[in-house]
C-alpha cells in the first residue's frame, strides 16, 4: 500500500514551525576528511594510484551530521558525543558551531576523536579510506558525564534523535536514559540503528533500519514490498520499539506504525553519494514530528529529502526551500 500523499500546502505549514524545534542528538559524532588530488600515474612501488595532493577539506559526520540537517532543516540541535582530547575534537567542536549546532562533548583522553579520512580523486573517486577510532564502549565517569548532559539538555528538547554508530557512545545505560527521560517529557526517542545494539533500543518510539539491517536482525530476506513488510512486522518484535521506518535505497522505503503501513517509492533523480543519507532520513523525521507532522506526513517528507541529498557528495543536507520544491515537484506528478 502506498503512504497518503502531502499536499505543498500542509508541507509548508509543517516546515513553516521549524525554527520553534528543539532536536536533543545523542551519538556517535565524527570528522569525515577529504584529501583530495589527481590521478595520472600508478605507482613504481607497488600497483596503486599517485594521488597529486591538490587540496584538503573536513566535514562533520555521524551524529553530527544527524545535527547539521536539523539546522539546515531550520530547527534547533544540541550534539552530546564523546570526543578524545585531540586536534581533532577541537576542529569538530568549531565545525559544529560554524554549522549552527550547539556541541555538548565529553573529551576521553583514553580515545580519539573519530575521524574518517577518505582519498579521492578531483571526480570525487575515493581511492583509500584510514579511519581513527575506538569501538570500546564508554563507561564510568566518562559515562556518568554524558547521562548528565542528557538531563541537562532534554529539558527543553522536541525530539531525541540517537544516531549509533556503534563507537561507544551508546550504552544501554544511555539508552535507558534516553528512554526514561523521553518517557516523562512524552517527545519522541528515533533511533538510527547498529544490529548488535538491537536489545538496547526496547521502549524507543520510531527505529530506522536500512534493509541490510533489517535483513541481518530477522534473517529474512527484503527484495520486495511483501518482505519488507514482513521484515518490519519482525524487526519491530524483536527491537522492541513501536514504530519501524525501514530504508530501501532505491527501493525507498516502508513504514510500519499501528494503524499505518505501506511504502514509498525513492524519490532520487539522479544519485552522486548516497553517504550520510540515513541522517537525512531520521533528521527529517524527528523535525518534522516535532513541528506537528503525523508520521506519515513525517515519512513522506524524510522520502524526499533522502531523494534530494543522494544527488550531492559527501555527508549533505537538505534545506525547506528545497524540500517544499521537491514535495511539490512529487505531488505533481502524482496528480
Amino acid at each position: 500500500m502506498l503512504l497518503p500523499a502531502l499536499a505543498p500546502e500542509r508541507a509548508r505549514e509543517i516546515v513553516a514551525r521549524t525554527s520553534g524545534v528543539h532536536i536533543l542528538v545523542v551519538g556517535d559524532a565524527m570528522v569525515d576528511k577529504f584529501i583530495v588530488g589527481r590521478v595520472t600515474r600508478i605507482s613504481p612501488e607497488a600497483p596503486v594510484p599517485v594521488v597529486a595532493f591538490h587540496h584538503d577539506m573536513y566535514r562533520i559526520g555521524g551524529a553530527a551530521n544527524v545535527a547539521s540537517n536539523v539546522v539546515a532543516l531550520g530547527g534547533q540541535a544540541t550534539l552530546v558525543a564523546v570526543t578524545g582530547r585531540d586536534e581533532a575534537a577541537a576542529t569538530l567542536t568549531q565545525a559544529c558551531r560554524e554549522a549552527g549546532i550547539a556541541p555538548s562533548f565529553v573529551g576521553d583522553g583514553d580515545r580519539p576523536t573519530t575521524t574518517k579520512t577518505r582519498v579521492v580523486t578531483d571526480r570525487n573517486q575515493q581511492v583509500a579510506r584510514i579511519d581513527y577510532e575506538s569501538d570500546a564502549e564508554i563507561g564510568g565517569e566518562i559515562e556518568d558525564r554524558i547521562i548528565a548532559d542528557i538531563h541537562k539538555h532534554a529539558a527543553r528538547a522536541s525530539a531525541i534523535i540517537v544516531s549509533d554508530y556503534m563507537k561507544g557512545c551508546v550504552t544501554k545505560r544511555v539508552m535507558q536514559v534516553l528512554v526514561g527521560t523521553a518517557a516523562e517529557r512524552a517527545i519522541p526517542v528515533l533511533v538510527d540503528p547498529k544490529i548488535p545494539h538491537l536489545d538496547y533500543y526496547r521502549g524507543t518510539t520510531i527505529v530506522t533500519p536500512n534493509h541490510h539491517e533489517a535483513e541481518a536482525a530477522t534473517h529474512r530476506r527484503v527484495r520486495s514490498e511483501d518482505e519488507a513488510r514482513d521484515a518490519a512486522r519482525i524487526f519491530r518484535e524483536r527491537a522492541g520499539c513501536r514504530d519501524v521506518l525501514m530504508t530501501r535505497g532505491d527501493q525507498g522505503i516502508w513504514l510500519l506504525s499501528n494503524g499505518l503501513e505501506g511504502h514509498l517509492p525513492a524519490a532520487a533523480r539522479e544519485v552522486a553519494d548516497v553517504t550520510g543519507a540515513g541522517d537525512t532520513v531520521i533528521a527529517t523525521l524527528a523535525v518534522a514530528l516535532g513541528s506537528g507532522a503525523t508520521l506519515g506526513e513525517a515519512a513522506r517528507l524524510a522520502n524526499e529529502a533522502a531523494g534530494i541529498v543522494v544527488g550531492k557528495f559527501g555527508p549533505a543536507t537538505t534545506s525547506t526551500m528545497e524540500l517544499i520544491a521537491a514535495v511539490t515537484a512529487a505531488q505533481a506528478g502524482v496528480t
